[in-house]
Parts: C-alpha cells; sequence; structure tokens
C-alpha cells in the first residue's frame, strides 16, 4: 500500500516555486514582527554587507542579533512580498555599536524595489543598545500598498565596525472604535456558479468511497469534485489505476470516485495524463465514463502545472508551452469527437514572461502591444489559435505562500490578487486568441495557503479564514470555479510549526478532513459558505473601511439578502456599523459564526465544534453588530413585511391591489373571508417593488380579506 501522507513529490510537489504564490499584503492590528531571534513573516535577507542572522555575542533580547559589518555603503537589506502599510505606523528597532561606536548610517524603506526618503540615524553609541523608532511617513512609505523592504545602510565609502540590531518590527495602529460596513443590494457584481463549490478527490484517499465522505460532501454543500490528483494525474493511467510503471493500484479507482461523484450529485473535472500519456489513453477515458458508464462527466483538464518542472513530463521538450500546446490540439480533438459535449481546457498562468523555462524558439508576438514573449500562456495561446483550436477554458492554479515563510497576517489579505489574476489572464486570451477568447472560461482547480510541505497554519483556524476570503474574493471575478486542495492528503508534523503561527495542532494537513473522524476548521467554514450563498444567487456590493473586517454580499434567490464577515484580528473583537442600500430587512436574522469558540472545543474535546447559529432581532436599514475576532460570520438578512394596497373597485366588483415588497423575493396572496382559513390567490416573484394583481372574484363575496406573506 502506498502510504496516506502523500504531500510532496505526489500531492503538492513544487519546491521553492509555484504559480501564483502570493505572499500578499501583510496586516496588522498586531506588531508585524520581521525579526527577533531569527527572520518572521516572510521577510528575506536581501543585504550587501557581511551579515550574521544567528549573533550570539551581543544580543538585546532572546538568544540572538543580527551583526552587520559594512564596506562600502553596504547594507542590512529586508525584503518581503509587496504589501499594505495602510495599518501599520512606525518601523521599531533596537540598535548598537558594539564596542566603538561611531557608525554612520541611514534608513531607507522601499516602494517596487525603489528607494524612498533616507532618514539619518545619530551616531551609535559604544556598547549601549539604542531603541529607535522612524515612522513610515518620514520614510514615504505610510498608507502605501506596495512596500517591498528596508534597509539599514552604511553612509560611509569604506568599512565601519559592526554593529547589532535587534527586535526589528512595524508597529501597528489601534482598531477603530466603530468599523463602517456598507452592502448595496442594487449593485450586482456577478451570479454565482455552482462549480464554486468544490474540493479535489485523490486516488490515494482509501477513505473516499465510503458513507462518511458522501455524508461529508453533502453537509458542506460541495457541488464539483476534481479527480485523480494533482501532480499525480500526469503519471496516472485510469484503466489500470497505477502511476508510471508501478504495478500497485491505488486505493480509489475512477469507478470508486465515480460512485460517490454521482451519488452526490457532482459535476466533476477529470485531469488527464499530458506527462506520460497519449490522447488515445484520454479519448478512450471520455468514452468509458460517458458512453460505456454514463456517467456524463463533462469537465476534463489536459495536464496539471505543466509549465511547472516539478510536474512529470516525458516529451522530448518537457514543460514546453509549444510542444504542450501542439499536443493539446490532437487531446482536445480526439476527446471531443468521443464525446461532443464535453468541455476541454489547458493550464495557463499570470505574466506573459512566466515559466518560459528556458525555450526561445517559439516566440510570440502581441498583437495588441507589439511586444514579443517566451511565457507558457502567450506561446500556449498563440500556438492554439495558428492550429484553429480555442479550449474551453483555462485552467489556473493559486497557492498563497511558499513553505517556511509562511506568515498568518500575509495570508490573511493574500486573496486580494484574485481580481488581477483574472484580470492578467483575460487580457491574455483576449490579446492572443483574439475573438475567439469571448467564451474562454476561467477556472480555478487548486487553491489553498501554502504550495507544499504543509504545516500547523494548514490546520488552523487561520486556514478556515483563508478559505472564506478566498471564497469571497475570487466571488468578485470572472472565475467560475475554486476546487480547494483538497479533500484527505494526510497528516505531517515534520514542516512549519512555528510558534509564530497561529493554532494548536502541530502539524500540517491540505485536507478538509482527515480519515473518518476528524474534521479542520477549513470544513467547516466551507460548511458555512453554503449558508452564505448558493449557485444562481446574486453577488452584490460590500466593503468596509477597515482592512481586518472583510465584508461579501449576496442577494439570494429567496429574496434574502446575506453578508459573510470576516474578523481577521485575533485579539479584537470589532464593533460595526451596517448600511444597507435597496433593501429593508425585517427585524430578525439568522447568525451563523465559526471561530475560536469552536477551534478552542476541538482542542479541549468539549463543547460544540460545529457552526453556531443564533437570532439578532435589532436590524434594520441601520444597525449594529460586533464581530468576534478570528471569525466568519454570516447573517441572513429577510425581507421586511410586504404591504398591500388597495387600487380600485372596478364596477363589475373586481378588486384591484398592489403587492409592495423586496425586488426578487417570492410572496404570495392569500385571501380570507373570516380571517381564520386562508386560501392561496396567487405567487409571484417580484421583478420590481410592485405587482398589481386583480381579483376578478371580488364581486362573489359579501366581504374579502387579504394578506401577503413571503415565500422562502
Amino acid at each position: 500500500m502506498y502510504p496516506t501522507n502523500f504531500t510532496g513529490a505526489i500531492a503538492r510537489a513544487c519546491p521553492g516555486l509555484l504559480l501564483a504564490c502570493v505572499a500578499g499584503a501583510v496586516l496588522a492590528q498586531e506588531d508585524l514582527i520581521v525579526y527577533d531571534d531569527a527572520l518572521e513573516n516572510g521577510w528575506q535577507s536581501y543585504g550587501w554587507a557581511t551579515l550574521n542572522y544567528t549573533n550570539t555575542s551581543t544580543v538585546h533580547t532572546g538568544s540572538d542579533s543580527v551583526s552587520v559589518a559594512t564596506a562600502n555603503y553596504s547594507a542590512l537589506y529586508l525584503h518581503h512580498d509587496a504589501f499594505d502599510t495602510g495599518l501599520y505606523t512606525n518601523l521599531t528597532f533596537w540598535i548598537h555599536g558594539g564596542p566603538t561606536g561611531g557608525q554612520s548610517l541611514k534608513v531607507q524603506a522601499l516602494l517596487n524595489g525603489q528607494a524612498g526618503t533616507a532618514v539619518n540615524l545619530p551616531l551609535l553609541p559604544a556598547n549601549v543598545w539604542r531603541f529607535t523608532t522612524i515612522s513610515l511617513s518620514s520614510l514615504g512609505v505610510a498608507n502605501k500598498p506596495n512596500m517591498d523592504g528596508f534597509w539599514i545602510q552604511s553612509t560611509v565609502n569604506g568599512a565601519q565596525p559592526a554593529f547589532y540590531v535587534d527586535d526589528i518590527k512595524l508597529t501597528a495602529i489601534p482598531p477603530p472604535v466603530v468599523v463602517h460596513l456598507n452592502v448595496n443590494s442594487t449593485q450586482t457584481v456577478r451570479v454565482v456558479d455552482s462549480r464554486l463549490f468544490a474540493v479535489n478527490a485523490a486516488v490515494w484517499d482509501s477513505s473516499f468511497d465510503t458513507p462518511t465522505t458522501a455524508s461529508w460532501l453533502t453537509e458542506m454543500g460541495n457541488q464539483a469534485l476534481r479527480f485523480p490528483g494533482g501532480s499525480l494525474s500526469d503519471e496516472y493511467h485510469w484503466q489500470s489505476n497505477t502511476t508510471g510503471t508501478n504495478t500497485g493500484m491505488w486505493a480509489t479507482s475512477f469507478d470508486r470516485f465515480a460512485h460517490i461523484a454521482t451519488n452526490t450529485g457532482a459535476q466533476v473535472f477529470i485531469t488527464v495524463n499530458y506527462g506520460t500519456g497519449t490522447p488515445q489513453e484520454a479519448t478512450n477515458w471520455v468514452r468509458y465514463a460517458n458512453s460505456a458508464k454514463k456517467y456524463q462527466f463533462k469537465l476534463w483538464e489536459i495536464g496539471n502545472e505543466n509549465y511547472g518542472t516539478w510536474e512529470t513530463d516525458s516529451n522530448s521538450f518537457p514543460h514546453d508551452p509549444f510542444t504542450y500546446a501542439s499536443r493539446a490540439k490532437d487531446y482536445i480533438t480526439q476527446m471531443k469527437a468521443a464525446d461532443p459535449t464535453i468541455h476541454v481546457g489547458v493550464v495557463a498562468v499570470t505574466g506573459e514572461d512566466n515559466y518560459s523555462n528556458g525555450y526561445t524558439n517559439h516566440a510570440a508576438t502581441n498583437p495588441r502591444t507589439g511586444a514579443e514573449h517566451n511565457g507558457w500562456t502567450p506561446v500556449m495561446l498563440t500556438t492554439l489559435k495558428s492550429l484553429g483550436v480555442t479550449p474551453d477554458f483555462v485552467i489556473y492554479h493559486k497557492y498563497a505562500q511558499n513553505p517556511g515563510s509562511e506568515s498568518d497576517a500575509a495570508l490573511l489579505q493574500s486573496s486580494r490578487t484574485w481580481t488581477s489574476d483574472a484580470a492578467d489572464l483575460r487580457q491574455q486570451l483576449a490579446d492572443y486568441l483574439g475573438g475567439a477568447a469571448t467564451n474562454v472560461e476561467l477556472i480555478c482547480t487548486e487553491n489553498n495557503s501554502v504550495s507544499s510541505s504543509p504545516g500547523k497554519q494548514t490546520t488552523s483556524l487561520v486556514n478556515g479564514l483563508f478559505r472564506a476570503d478566498s471564497f469571497g474574493q475570487i466571488l468578485q471575478t470572472e472565475f467560475n470555479s475554486l476546487v480547494w486542495w483538497d479533500l484527505r492528503n494526510g497528516q505531517d508534523p515534520g514542516n512549519n510549526n512555528s510558534p509564530l503561527l497561529y493554532g494548536w495542532r502541530q502539524y500540517g494537513d491540505y485536507g478538509f478532513v482527515n480519515g473518518t473522524v476528524d474534521r479542520y476548521p477549513t470544513f467547516f467554514v466551507s460548511k458555512l459558505l453554503k449558508l452564505f450563498t448558493r449557485a444562481g444567487d446574486r453577488i452584490v456590493k460590500a466593503s468596509t473601511d477597515y482592512t481586518l473586517l472583510t465584508a461579501y454580499a449576496t442577494k439570494r434567490t429567496t429574496g434574502t439578502l446575506s453578508l459573510l464577515v470576516i474578523n481577521k484580528s485575533s485579539s479584537a473583537a470589532l464593533n460595526s456599523s451596517l448600511s444597507l442600500t435597496g433593501y429593508s430587512p425585517a427585524t430578525n436574522a439568522l447568525v451563523y459564526s465559526y471561530g475560536i469558540p469552536q477551534d478552542e472545543a476541538a482542542r479541549a474535546g468539549i463543547g460544540s465544534t460545529d457552526i453556531a447559529q443564533s437570532n439578532f432581532t435589532a436590524v434594520g436599514t441601520n444597525f449594529t453588530f460586533n464581530f468576534p475576532p478570528y471569525s466568519v460570520t454570516v447573517i441572513s438578512l429577510q425581507p421586511g413585511a410586504p404591504r398591500l394596497v388597495p387600487v380600485s373597485m372596478q364596477p363589475d366588483g373586481e378588486f384591484a391591489l398592489q403587492l409592495r415588497g423586496e425586488p426578487g423575493a417570492t410572496y404570495a396572496i392569500q385571501m380570507s373571508t373570516d380571517l381564520t382559513a386562508w386560501s392561496p390567490m396567487t405567487t409571484n416573484t417580484l421583478t420590481g417593488p410592485t405587482f398589481n394583481f386583480t381579483d376578478s372574484q371580488a364581486a362573489n363575496s359579501q366581504q374579502r380579506f387579504y394578506r401577503a406573506i413571503w415565500v422562502p
């Protein structure tokens, strides 16, 4: 048997580099530690001095400091992926001049690699630690979205004595007394696709084809599944249920996967073997699935992350976009010949120069800009167009961080890049496919917090918050699927379990669940998301004025307005003033939440680990609500009571009424002659704020009473 904790070469093989690894912006309310005995929170050493980050001879606190020996304007340079400084005020550190002191230094911060205003430090004293505070405004980087580092640099063209730096951090601005949350139900962003509620399945999952899995997928509201499992797909032979030249069969065969998929009514993505397979093998799979077995699986991917050198690729020119596109044409043509109703997608990346992998012999010229590019997506799309082939969708994978540099603060803002990712891919499609790109969908079939070697963050409450935020952010784009990586992956205690990361589970696991017992925060948050929105609902505009409180909103097909609110502060409950435009709610709301109490109940084994439900009875078009720290909350607002207004009594006795209610809501008009027994007259979904109705039978009764009720 194969081990259950494949997390590297099989489950997520991506050493050091991955498409869409977005360390992203860092958040505050808590200070952001840069160095305390080691570089933290994704900060990296880019310095050009003699640097020792484990110096023990002169230390302010803890066990280590940074020793810096400079020559010829050299510097201690600390880099971070670009982040928003809006929640920070100062850069602070302790600095020591060593036994001689007298060093002449300056500090500069960088925006997208460009150094800003220099702040000169007083000459360092000898044998004394000095606390230094420099405001971000004096460095020219206050309230900027793209700070990516700072340096402490020698101002001398020559050597200076070594100095020491310790306890470096960015200090946070306190949270506001009130956070303003605004929702405009009249501004539609998009309609929700069912494939946004999706998760990867995998052949190594020995618990997949079980009643527990079917029950849990239903409980989460899962609507789509992907098979056979990430990087393994480029070695997987579906007929033998084996990979490569191995003879051992995997735990979950295609038919066992299909058993759960069909029983739960899931749409299905199948990733065919590009790396070591053939178009014929893929075509046989389509024919078997949809002709022989009648599964009617409609979504097919050609390979997995084939731009990445971590993928198995036995082609003469591996990881080559031209070769991939040339072969993709054969895959698409033959697979669609077997079933013309299927949709087939190709893998893509953002950035026109990313993942050229050293190939320069098939450069693509952007017809809009005239620039030449060798990156994966331009060459791949240009080649497909030249071959007369248009894919049905492009496949994108997004992992927020790389292993070893995980930061809770960074993770909880990384999802803001979904909008720019979608814009980048759509622009490349338009540039290189022209008009044919119009109907090409954007599809994400893998998303999680770290590209490989999952540590404790993946099983923590923070990853649950990230799951909710990633879902909320992708809903602001045209992406039509979000497939989480993955359902079950296996626990691994050997990766990043830093005490700076929130959480009590001292192991990593990409999965929603482990075995048939353990369910992680990401599972319960996914369950919460189905209470927020479902397929066919309209996403509407929502915003807040504080980055640590993120809000999303949806107008449900039932006429309710639902809010998804994420408090990203680990310690502060955030009091919010909510304002609704274009919606008049009833005074009572249902509130569903998941956060620290449930996660702590799981740790202690005492109390409920499931979603909490309560009623909130102070709702109006303007109301206040307190969101607990590290929580995901769904507020479900019902439409206010409808009004029936008499319009006219006709000479023939017919009686005309006007119903006034919430657009999009469904109402029933009922009639009674005694205010006890009520009979239905008509049921309608309002397309506007009013609906006119005439009772043609009114003349036949001495008296009639009417009422309107909301139909959920």
